[in-house]
Parts: structure tokens; C-alpha cells; sequence
């Protein structure tokens, strides 16, 4: 992920919306690179993606996309999928089951 501040401090509502999809399914190994540290980094980014706006979420190297697109993947499940196909199950999957049970 590429974003402003670190997982443990987000520092746009943005970034913060991605750590928190992304904490949902129960991914907390991840790599974030700061782009308000290195502003090298903040554009070639942008230029490497050909997209506008940070945070960008990166699965297994492939640019997926920003806060907007991660958000759509978690609302119709697409991203419980690409998670999958890393060999990383989504927490919500186990949060479903504790539901049913009750």
C-alpha cells in the first residue's frame, strides 16, 4: 500500500479507510510506504500506475487501485476472492460462521 502515514497512523481519511478495509478481512502483514516522506516516491507512484490519487493498493505486485476501487471489492466481495487467490483468508469469512451459529 501506498499512502500517507504508516497503518499505525494514518494521516489522510483515505489511507485510513484502507488500513481499516483491509483490517476488516484480517490482513495485517502487509508493506505501506510513506509518500508524504519521499516526494520521488509520491509522483513516480502516480506516474507508475497511471493513477491520480493516494492511497494505491498493490496485490501481489499488481496495481489494484485506490481507496474508491479497494471500497468497491469489499462491498460486493470481490475482494474476499482476490485475497483467496493470495492463499489469505478473509476474516469475514470467520465472522460469518460465528454469526450463523447464533
Amino acid at each position: 500500500v501506498f499512502m500517507k502515514g504508516s497503518p499505525a497512523q494514518p494521516l489522510c481519511g483515505f489511507s485510513n479507510a484502507v488500513v481499516q478495509i483491509l483490517r476488516l478481512h484480517g490482513v495485517e502483514d502487509y508493506r505501506a510506504h510513506d509518500v508524504l516522506q519521499d516526494p520521488d516516491l509520491r509522483q513516480g507512484i502516480k506516474n507508475y500506475s497511471n493513477w491520480p490519487t493516494i492511497p494505491q493498493v498493490y496485490l501481489n505486485g499488481e496495481f489494484v487501485g485506490g481507496c474508491d476501487i479497494l471500497l468497491q471489492m469489499h462491498q460486493n466481495g470481490d475482494l474476499v476472492e482476490e485475497l483467496k487467490k493470495l492463499g489469505i483468508r478473509s476474516a469475514l469469512l470467520d465472522a460469518e460462521k460465528d454469526q450463523e451459529k447464533k
